[in-house]
């Protein structure tokens, strides 16, 4: 079996760097994919309900928290990478028309070739950058933006401003919520600010993360809901106790980010590399 799976495991290079495709040793239909050894995504093609990243998981609560069960959603992904949560959409609100934009065009080919989406997943992808599409969008078209933007294993700068993020509450319907994927470290200062900056352009937030991350003791991902109405704190609450790797929720925005200030287009900067070695124990 180990011989078959290691025959099975695709490594091309794509515009982002090098690209894998390792199999999971524990679910036959189940990939991982590496942009130079970092993990983008991992997918089940059984089984879109299964996610195997924490940090995934907390955002698809988000999602199933937008409106209620099984109501379709107008959805905008920013970033691809294996279309993880795309996949999970169009598995648990059958129906919602999606949109993904990933800047890599042989990865999306890539992906396309080795995980196929399922046949009635009606899901559009677009090679382009984040920004330029999303400037082109009309207003109030989506329920829901999922960020999830990462050149290797940082988020460019141009996608952390305070005007980029005004170009996405633009894009979102007034009842919509913006889902973002903030990577950080100690002493968590560009978290601090991502939250200062998205808050800026809507308003009512929460944070969703690993205890340790949010007390700025580890690199980790937090994960942002935000909106124009209050988040459902308690079922979010809830719902991040009970995971298999328990989270916290943070509402209390203003002390978290200390007076921090939004960050405009001059001053914006790409989101913190990771520290050497954080991945090796993932491949």
């Amino acid at each position: 079996m180990a011989q078959r799976r290691t025959a099975r495991r695709r490594v091309e290079t794509v515009a982002s760097g090098v690209a894998e495709l390792v199999p999971d040793p524990d679910r036959d239909t189940a990939w991982t994919l590496l942009l130079d050894g970092a993990p983008q995504s991992h997918v089940d093609l059984a089984d879109p309900t299964y996610l195997q990243f924490e940090y995934v998981r907390r955002m698809a609560a988000a999602i199933d928290l937008a409106a209620p069960a099984g109501r379709p959603l107008r959805a905008l992904h920013l970033g691809g990478g294996a279309l993880t949560l795309p996949r999970y959409l169009a598995a648990t609100r059958p129906g919602s028309p999606q949109r993904v934009v990933e800047i890599d065009g042989p990865l999306v080919e890539l992906v396309r070739q080795a995980l196929p989406l399922p046949v009635n997943a009606n899901v559009r992808v677009r090679v382009a950058d984040a920004r330029a599409a999303v400037e082109g969008m009309r207003d109030a078209g989506y329920d829901l933006v999922v960020l999830d933007v990462f050149a290797g294993a940082r988020t460019p700068a141009h996608l952390a401003s305070a005007e980029f993020l005004r170009e996405v509450a633009r894009v979102l319907d007034p009842a919509g919520w913006l889902i973002a994927n903030v990577a950080d470290g100690p002493p968590l200062k560009h978290a601090r600010s991502q939250v200062a900056t998205i808050r800026a352009a809507l308003p009512d937030a929460c944070l969703i993360a690993d205890a340790g991350v949010l007390r700025g003791r580890r690199f980790g991902n937090l994960v942002v809901l935000a909106g124009r109405t209050p988040p459902p704190i308690a079922e979010l609450t809830r719902r991040a106790a009970g995971d298999w790797f328990p989270g916290r929720v943070e509402t209390d925005l203003e002390r978290f980010t200390g007076g921090a200030a939004p960050v405009p287009d001059a001053t914006a900067v790409a989101s913190p590399a990771p520290p050497e070695g954080l991945f090796s124990n993932r491949k």
